[in-house]
């Protein structure tokens, strides 16, 4: 019988051990300071008059934008996701 009591306050001392090594490695990861992050400086995306954005894709180092263009067309953006630069413009056709 004591040898049990023994072994449990043992296991009640190494549980309140590891959850005091558990909030200190937390309270070290959260008191760390972060690199600064540069900001990012874009160009303006310039959308033709009266178009609206209606989904965006990543892709790799791509951004594709669809945009819906005030006549019903549709047409496709790719923007350079390291400088922000438009790649080209896919215009989109309905098939006759």
């Amino acid at each position: 019988m004591r040898g049990l009591k023994t072994l449990v306050v043992v296991m009640g001392v190494m549980l309140v051990a590891g959850v005091a090594i558990l909030v200190v490695a937390m309270a070290t990861r959260v008191s760390q300071t972060r690199p600064a992050v540069m900001p990012f400086a874009a160009p303006p995306l310039d959308l033709p008059a009266g178009a609206r954005i209606e989904s965006m894709s990543v892709g790799g180092d791509r951004l594709v934008v669809d945009v819906v263009l005030s006549d019903g067309g549709r047409q496709l953006l790719v923007i350079d996701l390291a400088t922000g630069r438009r790649l080209g413009v896919i215009p989109l056709h309905a098939a006759p």
